[in-house]
């Protein structure tokens, strides 16, 4: 195992919509078709080595042949600025939003763009502008590191906003894939690699649990069993496309297996009895769900990562999530 520290299980989404309205003359029903609206939601997922994850920005640019829309934290339309992002003298960085992610998990999330009308055609990208004063809060150590995006700015997929079409979509990050912090550099490091673009209409949800006899007959393997600390994973889970996928041929993140994980996240002890996962915004196929008793994961590195069981499990689209049970038997 590397001595690299992985951020496990942040999911960062993004929700573009485009919608048609409804009534009026024929000539407002024309010119509301000809104009969609456009949204944007951010929301994650826990965090296991952080207890705190604030990302800073001021610019959100859709990237068009026709003339670019650019959005800044001073707009209307868009989330205003606040003090959450600090310089090295403590000042808060004006023009700035900073957002603690650890607010918005799962399906909680936060509007940074209020149904604005934009122009019908295609966009290349949809690129975020990132300020300075991100950082995180180690969950041991209360210790504030700094999170730095290459060159400042992420790039992301474009879609395409048809006259009177919906779009409504997603951009996740799987941050196991995606934040490092290398040993003798200084704080987290952000990449591109663990997004998703996923479109809400053709996208479903996944929750699960994993019964605390299996965790308990894997306890040699690292599966843990009611942990003091509700943050702590207990196990992991992988999601990989297509089914009926062999154990022996499903990497890790940074593995080099056949077949990559699509998403991961951990299994976390609700204080009670239940052991629960969550993987968000995937499209509608199928897929194979692993566990593994791994609780640590490099992206950068091909770690040693067994798997206790794997099973399919098909998305559907919509809001009700597709339930995944791993018990001591395979039996659902």
């Amino acid at each position: 195992m590397s001595n690299i520290k992985s951020v496990k299980n942040l999911y960062l989404t993004f929700v573009i919509l485009a919608l048609s309205a409804c009534g009026g003359s024929d000539t407002e029903t024309s010119e509301t078709l000809a104009n969609p609206t456009f949204s944007l939601s951010i929301s994650d997922a826990p965090v296991d080595e952080l207890s705190a994850v604030v990302v800073c920005f001021n610019q959100i640019q859709l990237k068009n042949s026709g003339g670019d829309i650019i959005y800044t934290v001073n707009d209307n339309d868009i989330i205003a600025p606040n003090d959450l992002c600090l310089n090295e003298n403590d000042e808060i960085i004006p023009n700035t939003v900073g957002i603690n992610l650890l607010e918005f998990t799962g399906s909680n999330s936060l509007n940074l763009v209020n149904s604005t009308i934009i122009e019908a055609g295609d966009y290349t990208q949809l690129r975020l502008l990132m300020s300075d004063g991100s950082y995180g809060i180690d969950k041991e150590t209360e210790e504030k590191i700094t999170v730095s995006v290459p060159s400042n700015e992420l790039k992301l997929d474009g879609f395409t906003a048809s006259l009177g079409g919906v779009i409504n979509l997603t951009l996740e990050f799987d941050l196991r894939k995606g934040m490092t912090n290398p040993v003798g550099q200084s704080g987290y490091f952000l990449k591109p690699r663990g997004v998703r673009l996923v479109d809400n209409n053709e996208a479903g949800h996944i929750i699960g649990t994993v019964s605390e006899t299996l965790l308990s007959n894997n306890a040699n393997d690292g599966c843990l069993v009611m942990p003091e600390d509700l943050s702590t994973s207990v196990a992991s889970v992988y999601l990989y496309q297509n089914a009926d996928l062999e154990i022996s041929t499903l990497a890790d993140n940074g593995g080099e297996e056949d077949n990559q994980p699509l998403a991961s996240t951990s299994v976390k002890f609700d204080g009670e009895q239940t052991y629960r996962f969550e993987i968000g915004f995937v499209n509608a196929e199928n897929y194979t769900i692993a566990l593994s008793c791994a609780l640590e994961d490099d992206p950068e590195s091909d770690d040693e990562v067994n798997f206790i069981e794997a099973k399919n499990v098909a998305v559907v689209a919509g809001d009700v999530p597709v339930e995944v049970h791993f018990n001591v038997t395979t039996d659902e």
